[in-house]
């Protein structure tokens, strides 16, 4: 499934964990993709490229201000790569807090092109000017031509604020291909007599990383996991020295990435996210782990079920304490719940399903 025309596509930054996707998409924009991203703020940790393979990567100049729930953006030089890159069918991220999101939309207007909204959802608005920010939302996301969400649940929240639902398409967020290599095998019974519980991510507080490590200081001394936290980031030392008081047997070992990342996926149990955030929930699965992820952006009840995983509510240490002890008190089930994580990216969602997505909006925008 191809797009003939020409697209353009619009990130704050380009996380490097987007590359594969682009790259699969850029191979079915018969027209060329064309890509335009700033870079992040120091402080976030995001690693970043600087180019792509199958597409054509422009780097803008990223203004932060402000921060938390008051940060805007604005992307110097988005509107002269729009002239230049001049594309049939924009894809904007659907987040009202980037300045140049309605200059973009109406260059594509006046044009006579259409823009693809591409965004999490539309949560509950709720506290002071309520009535006012929710009708700000609505107009935002009128703007565009068709949306595209990352769950079931965002599709529903855009449904809700009246976009046509025809024109909502979800792509379950994807960050691997399908799996090549068989399901893992692992033994039914723990070698060592110790599970081993996997963390993958950027190190910081809304990955609530002190409540797992916490939960597993807590268990019974039979059931106490080995603990390996992958990443790093602004939050890495102050944990380092948590778990060194709280828990020592966990092991920080700083982002890690093909063959060593690979390792630790083989050699886990478990797979735990703790709090917001997602993305290595998918590639843990395609190494046919189960997973315990909080409940966040509406992401996570698309891949984990109950059948692979258990969701729990976000920030709650003693649901993630009683659900971690379920877990590892039945390492047959664990084996079992792995399988299914493996058969979900294999045949459902993975980046090749995501990409046909993309495609079938694509057509949807012109048609």
């Amino acid at each position: 499934m191809t797009f003939q025309g020409k697209v353009g596509l619009v990130q704050r930054v380009l996380p490097n964990y987007r590359a594969p996707f682009f790259s699969t998409l850029g191979k079915r924009c018969q027209g060329g993709l064309g890509v335009f991203a700033g870079l992040p703020k120091q402080r976030e940790a995001i690693k970043s490229v600087d180019h792509l393979n199958n597409a054509q990567l422009t780097l803008g100049i990223n203004w932060h201000f402000l921060n938390g729930a008051f940060y805007l953006c604005l992307q110097g030089g988005l509107l002269a790569w729009l002239r230049v890159w001049n594309p049939d069918v924009l894809i904007m991220e659907a987040n009202p807090r980037y300045i140049n999101t309605p200059s973009a939309v109406r260059w594509m207007h006046r044009n006579g092109r259409p823009v693809i909204g591409w965004g999490l959802g539309a949560p509950p608005i709720s506290g002071f000017f309520a009535s006012l920010r929710r009708t700000r939302r609505q107009q935002f996301i009128q703007q565009f031509d068709v949306l595209i969400t990352y769950s079931q649940t965002g599709a529903a929240e855009y449904a809700r604020m009246g976009f046509p639902r025809e024109k909502i398409f979800t792509a379950v967020n994807a960050v691997t291909p399908p799996p090549t290599h068989p399901m893992p095998e692992r033994p039914e019974h723990l070698q060592d007599g110790k599970a081993t519980v996997l963390f993958v991510g950027r190190l910081q507080p809304r990955k609530k990383l002190d409540n797992l490590i916490a939960a597993c200081s807590t268990q019974s001394p039979e059931l106490q996991p080995h603990l390996v936290i992958v990443g790093d980031g602004p939050d890495r030392q102050r944990l380092e020295s948590l778990a060194v008081k709280v828990y020592p047997d966990t092991t920080f070992t700083g982002a890690l990435y093909g063959d060593a990342l690979e390792a630790q996926f083989l050699s886990a149990d478990l797979f735990v996210l703790p709090g917001t955030g997602g993305l290595a929930i998918q590639q843990a699965m395609s190494y046919g782990l189960p997973i315990i992820a909080a409940e966040a952006d509406g992401t996570q009840g698309d891949l984990v079920r109950g059948a692979n995983g258990w969701q729990i509510p976000p920030d709650n240490l003693p649901a993630l304490t009683r659900t971690l002890k379920n877990a590892l008190a039945d390492i047959p089930r664990l084996r079992q719940m792995g399988h299914k994580s493996y058969r979900v990216v294999a045949e459902e969602i993975n980046l090749e399903e995501m990409t046909a997505v993309f495609v079938q909006a694509l057509k949807r925008s012109i048609a």
